[in-house]
Formats: C-alpha cells, sequence, structure tokens
C-alpha cells in the first residue's frame, strides 16, 4: 500500500509590507488607491470623522497594509497635501509663469486650468469647504503654509504690473482677485447639488460655466471708462 505523500511545510510568514487580499494591486498602484478613497471618504464625511480603519474597508486592504503606506492618519493628511494639492498649485503657477505675463491671458488661464482641475478632481470643492475654510479644519494651515503662497503671491503680481502700466481697473485689489477667482470657480462646484436643483440646468457644462466666470472677471477688470 503506498504511503499518503507528505504535507508540504508550511511557508513561514516574512516580514515587511503585508499584503492586500483583494484591491487594485500593490506598491505604487495600491498607494494612489488609498489616497483616491481616503480624499473621497475626507470630503463625504470630514478628516476628522473618518478613521483608518474605514478607509482601509472601503479601500479593501488590511489596516496593516494602510498602515505600511502611511502609518498614521496626520501623515496620510500630509501625503493628500504633497501629493495632490500642491500638484494642482503647481500647475496654476506655472500657467501663471513669467514675468511679462498679461493679466487677461493670466487670468483666462487661471481659470479654465482650475475649472479643468476641478473637474478632474471632484473631491476637491467638498474638501476645501470642509477642511479649508470650516474653522479648525485639518488642512488649512497646511494650505496656508504649503500650498496657497505660491499662487496667491504670483496673481497678486501680475495684477499690480497690470495697474502700474494702467490696463486695469485700479480699483481692483491685487490681493483679493485670487480670492474671487476661487470663490467663483470653487464654490459653484460645491453648491452644484443645490442649485441644480433649483431650476433646470442640464446645460450647464464645464465650459459654459468658464465662459461666465471669464465674462464677470474680465468686464471687471476693464478700466472704468473702456466701452
Amino acid at each position: 500500500m503506498p504511503k499518503p505523500p507528505k504535507p508540504s511545510p508550511t511557508t513561514p510568514r516574512r516580514r515587511g509590507r503585508p499584503t492586500a487580499s483583494t484591491g487594485p494591486g500593490r506598491d505604487n498602484d495600491a498607494r494612489v488607491h488609498l489616497l483616491d478613497v481616503a480624499l473621497r471618504l475626507f470630503a463625504e464625511q470630514g478628516i476628522a470623522a473618518t478613521p483608518l480603519s474605514l478607509i482601509a474597508r472601503k479601500a479593501k486592504v488590511t489596516p496593516a497594509l494602510l498602515h505600511y503606506y502611511f502609518g498614521s492618519k496626520d501623515k496620510l493628511v500630509d501625503a493628500i497635501v504633497d501629493e495632490r494639492l500642491q500638484p494642482l498649485s503647481a500647475a496654476l503657477g506655472q500657467r501663471l509663469a513669467g514675468d511679462d505675463r498679461d493679466l487677461r491671458g493670466a487670468v483666462e488661464d487661471f481659470v479654465s486650468t482650475m475649472l479643468e482641475l476641478l473637474s478632474a478632481n471632484p473631491w476637491f470643492p467638498q474638501l476645501w469647504l470642509r477642511e479649508v475654510l470650516n474653522e479648525g479644519g485639518l488642512l488649512r494651515k497646511r494650505l496656508i503654509e504649503r500650498v496657497a503662497p505660491l499662487v496667491a503671491h504670483r496673481v497678486r503680481e501680475v495684477v499690480q504690473q497690470a495697474q502700474h502700466h494702467g490696463q486695469i481697473n485700479p480699483d481692483i485689489d491685487p490681493r483679493l482677485l485670487m480670492v474671487s477667482l476661487i470663490g467663483l470657480t470653487v464654490f459653484p462646484l460645491a453648491a452644484q447639488p443645490i442649485w441644480r436643483a433649483i431650476y433646470p440646468c442640464d446645460d450647464i457644462t464645464t465650459e459654459v460655466l468658464r465662459r461666465h466666470v471669464l465674462a464677470l472677471v474680465l468686464r471687471g477688470l476693464e478700466l472704468p471708462d473702456a466701452h
């Protein structure tokens, strides 16, 4: 009678990164997926109200994998700033680069780029309202210190240059144009569920919104005696 085969020895578990049984893959793909899930949940319910265990569950990975990539919620938030928000700011800053940049062209580029970025990253408007505008928002300090200055100072400089050359309305405050541009681009998208429920507006696309914002801003930049 033949002897039954010996069972193969159990392979000891190796130390290192835990693997996910399901999910988008490993390494960079897993990291990107975790950031995507975290951003969506942070935008929906806030950073403080979103435990890491929920992010892991929604991402269909183990908590150990999430901990491996980010370590803590604070480091996860830092990663979102470094890998998602700063690239958006850099993209805007690049469109405003150049010492001889004319204001109208810079504003058109800013609005167009901002709306493109917002459309490609639908989590941003709600995250902005929850974690930047709200007192105690966990992104406010990081935004002020690490993201916003590059673009804000550049917009101010372009406005000051245009006013120095008598090209735009002198009543425009160079420090507030950035605030106005953010309000005219971020807020309409954050408030979409409200204004789309008030009246029929299926025809309002990102391009329609872009033309609307530029009409408001560019006419306001005209000199008082311009026709």
